[in-house]
């Protein structure tokens, strides 16, 4: 069924039952539809979003060195291709 913008606000119970029983129902703006009522499938409802994310999924599964958060000594440093920070200052100068 369609409807005006109108006859959907004021029976607007009425149209969820309708969509609840497998009816389509259409909100139409003048003779243009704008809107389609349509029942939630139970199936769909329950199941988890695409971007889903489970906290804790990967617990125990990655790991690391008791070292790897301690600093780069200076050949490191150099390996990884961060030389040029051997001779930067930690804080830069104040211009004078």
């Amino acid at each position: 069924m369609a409807y005006t913008v109108h006859q959907a606000k004021t029976h607007f119970s009425r149209l969820l039952k309708e969509a609840e029983a497998g009816q389509e129902v259409v909100v139409m703006r003048g003779k243009e539809p704008v809107a389609k009522l349509v029942a939630i499938d139970e199936k769909a409802a329950d199941a988890p979003e695409k971007n889903f994310r489970l906290i804790g999924a990967y617990r125990g599964k990655i790991s690391w060195d008791e070292d790897a958060f301690d600093p780069m000594t200076d050949r490191e440093l150099t390996e990884s291709g961060f030389g040029y920070m051997l001779d930067a200052p930690l804080v830069p100068r104040p211009d004078k």
